[in-house]
Parts: structure tokens; sequence; C-alpha cells
């Protein structure tokens, strides 16, 4: 049974007290109380005693003066030191990387959501061994104080994890750490039940549903912690897919990933909103806008997402590959549900949707054979020896390590051009994503000290001008 506050129960009386934590946590408490006070005096504890948050700080801060505190306190200290030892025999056995911020582990150990989870276990487990010998006080309100500590860590690393470079995610791990002190000092003054109590009186209608205050602050709390948990975990999932995965492989296991990420939000959603007590049917007609949403205003965000789950189903463009779309070209460096991000070579990045990658022409250089032809023009004077001049072009060409040997590189004259005779040299190489300029220039460096070294003419542009008047 749950309880709002306090009950007026007579001594030696005993009830279940329900302590709604927001539905964080809901801790069932075994209580003995006199004229609602919930600390009894500071005697030896027995069997049947046990404590929650006071409802009178006078008590509290007598009973906080017992001489029994500082054996609490050094209680506290020992299962803080035993758990710190744990925490950090676990992370040197996970060879963890110092830079790394885990969400169990965070970077020192401390830091992480571990290691109050392990205290607040060792000090609940003490609480029960030491029931009968000892009376809590300071270990009472150091359990809520732990509770807090393991949410605001749960929720802050989870964030962090999920939205490492977003700036509203550092607004949200300041409130979300002032909420859980401010929810632990009402608890403690015995303020939040009649809070709670107020919100549940405030209802609304909605669909022909009472709904109270309480319960949209819960839905709202509840759907958030159970939204970013399955971030979460879709995030976690990914880099267990794609962490070894490449080519063609990395492509399919991408497309596994978006569909369990959107998988674990529908279902995370419905979850959060059935365990606060909201009826789904009473939503259907907030459904039906969203479908006719889709149907006309969001027909485009809906096209871009089918569009996403196409292109990573049938493998016509993959990360890694060399692509052309819209005069812009790049590497594909991730495929996301609703846009693919393409990173040229000077560093600069394109969001492109994904249906324009489906209903425009695209350019896959890379797509069944990452090799890449290239070339460059040079013209020489017309009194050079073909011969020579061909051979040295190719030289030049096959000295840079990037240029493939099969097929080898090619000299031919195309033209005799009005200065000097027009010679191409075509080369390949499979590594576009290093860079192509770098390789051109690295061969006409090598043709121009090779025709200089031979002593070959680079015909400058020449004209001849007539003059008809005898007048000069």
């Amino acid at each position: 049974m749950s309880g709002l506050g306090i009950l007026q129960l007579q001594q030696s009386q005993w009830c279940f007290f329900d302590v709604n934590f927001l539905d964080v946590t809901r801790p069932i408490l075994l209580i003995q109380t006199t004229a609602a006070v919930a600390f009894p005096p500071a005697v030896a504890s027995t069997s049947n005693t046990k404590y929650v948050g006071p409802t009178d700080l006078s008590i509290l801060f007598e009973r906080l003066s017992q001489p029994t505190v500082l054996y609490e306190l050094l209680v506290l200290v020992v299962c803080g030191l035993v758990a710190w030892l744990i925490v950090n025999r676990l992370r040197a056995r996970q060879n963890v990387p110092p830079e790394k911020n885990g969400v169990f582990l965070g970077r020192k150990g401390i830091d992480g959501a571990l290691f109050p989870i392990v205290l607040l276990l060792f000090v609940l487990f003490v609480r029960f061994v030491l029931k009968d010998y000892l009376p809590f006080t300071l270990m009472q309100l150091a359990i809520p104080m732990l509770v807090a500590l393991v949410v605001i860590r749960l929720v802050v690393k989870v964030v962090r994890s999920v939205f490492p470079d977003a700036r509203w995610a550092r607004r949200l791990e300041r409130s979300v750490s002032w909420l859980a002190w401010l929810l632990l000092v009402l608890w403690v003054t015995d303020l939040l039940p009649s809070l709670l109590a107020d919100m549940s009186a405030l209802t609304l209608a909605f669909g022909g549903i009472d709904i109270s205050l309480r319960q949209v602050v819960e839905a709202v709390f509840t759907v958030g912690l159970v939204l970013v948990a399955a971030m979460w975990l879709s995030t976690a999932i990914d880099h267990k897919l794609l962490s070894k995965a490449q080519g063609s492989e990395l492509s399919v296991r991408k497309a596994v990933s978006n569909m369990i990420r959107v998988m674990l939000v529908f279902v995370g959603l419905m979850v959060a909103l059935t365990a606060v007590g909201i009826d789904l049917t009473a939503l259907s007609v907030l459904g039906g806008a969203i479908g006719v949403g889709i149907g006309f205003g969001l027909q485009k965000l809906a096209s871009n997402y089918v569009s996403g789950f196409v292109i990573l189903a049938e493998r016509s463009l993959r990360i890694g590959d060399m692509v052309k779309v819209d005069g812009f070209e790049g590497t594909i460096t991730d495929i996301r549900a609703r846009f693919t991000v393409v990173r040229s070579l000077t560093g600069q990045e394109s969001i492109v949707p994904n249906e324009m990658l489906l209903i425009n022409r695209v350019e896959n250089l890379s797509l069944a054979d990452r090799r890449i032809w290239q070339s460059t023009n040079v013209s020489v004077a017309y009194s050079s020896d073909v011969h020579v001049v061909s051979a040295l072009l190719a030289q030049a060409a096959t000295t840079q390590e990037r240029v493939l040997r099969d097929p080898e590189p090619t000299v031919s004259l195309i033209a005799f051009g009005s200065d000097g005779l027009v010679f191409t040299v075509g080369y390949w190489i499979q590594d576009p994503e290093n860079g192509r300029m770098n390789v051109l220039s690295a061969i006409n460096f090598e043709i121009l000290r090779l025709l200089q070294a031979h002593a070959i003419e680079i015909p400058y542009p020449q004209r001849v001008v007539h003059l008809k008047s005898d007048k000069v």
C-alpha cells in the first residue's frame, strides 16, 4: 500500500510507508512511529526498529549528537574505502584507458556511477547486519543521499555518452543534480509527501480521462529517463556492431543499428507511458494528427527516413565510398536515418538528405572498384625526340609509390598544338581518400625535373603578328 505522509499511529504499532521519490525509487520501509515522529528516542536498537526520514528536525539534531553517530561514521568510511578498492580493481582488470569516461567506471573509478551503487549496497548490507546492535541515524540519512547520487551519476554519464558534444547536455546535468538534491531535502524535511498529495489533487480532463499534475510530472520524468536509457543502450550496441566492421559489412551493421535504435526508442516510449498509468487509447487523436502531419507536412521527413534504410539495405552507398553529389565530392563518413555525411578532402562536410541520394544522380567513384584514373598534360617543343619524352613521362609517373603498377601508367601523344606536341600521362591510384591533388602535383614536379635534366624544352606560347600597313 502507498502512503503520502507519516501515519498517526499509537506506539508499538507497525505500518508500511511508501516514500514516492517520483518513481525513481520506491523504498518500502518498516517503521515504528510515535505521534507522527519517525525517529524514536536514541536508545539501543532492537531487532524490530528501522527508521526513515525525520519529521522533526530538532529530533534529528538531537539524535545526531549521540555517541553512536561516531560508530556510524566509521562504518560509512570503511564502506566507502571498500567500495573504492573494488571499483579501482575492476577498472584495472578491464584495462580501461585513462582518457575513457565510461558510464559506470568514469575516468578515475570514483567519478563513475558504479562507486555510489557499490557503496549503497554495502551500506544496506551493514545496516541489515548491525540492526540489532546499533541505532541508525546517520546511516538513514546516507541512504537517500546515496540514492540521489546514483540517480545523478547515471543520468549525467548516460547523457554525456549519448550526446558527447551537445551544449544543452551541460545544462541538463546541472538541472538533474539540483532537482535530485531538492527532492532529497523535501524528503528529509517531510515536505515531499504533502507536495505530491497536492499535485495529485490537481487534475485535468484529456480525452475523457482525468489526469493529475503528478501523473504529468511523473510521465515527463519517466519518459525522459526511459528514452535516454534506450538511446544509451542503442549507442552501446552501435559501438559493438561497428567497431570492427569494414566495407559492405559496415553498411549492413549500420542498418541493423539504426533499426534497433528506432525500436528501442519506440518500445521505451510505450513502456514509459504505460508505467505512469496513461491509457494509450487516449492518444488515438494525437496519433491521427501525427498521421495527417506525415501525409502532408512531414512527408519529406518520412521520405528521408525510409530512404536511409533503403540505402543501407541495398548497399548502393557505403561508408567509405568516394561520391560526387550535386557538385560536391568527398568520402561518406556516416549514414544516419535521415541524412548522410559526406566529407571532402579539404575537410568540408556536407549534410545530404537521404532522399536526394535516391532521386538524384550520384557518382560513386568506388562502388565496384576503388581504383581511380587520373591524367596530366604536358607540351614539349616540336624538335624533341618523342620516344625519349614518352619514356621520361612514364618514368615520372612510375616513381610515385601511390601509382599502381598494374595497370601501368600510359603516355599518349594526343595533339599537335600551336606551340608544341601535347602528351597525356595517365595513371591509376587506389586510395583516393588520401588525396588526389598531391599525387598529381608530385608527378608534375618529377616531369619538370626530368625534362630539364635532359634539356627538353617546354615551349612558351608564341604568336606571329603581320603588319600590312607601310606606315610603322
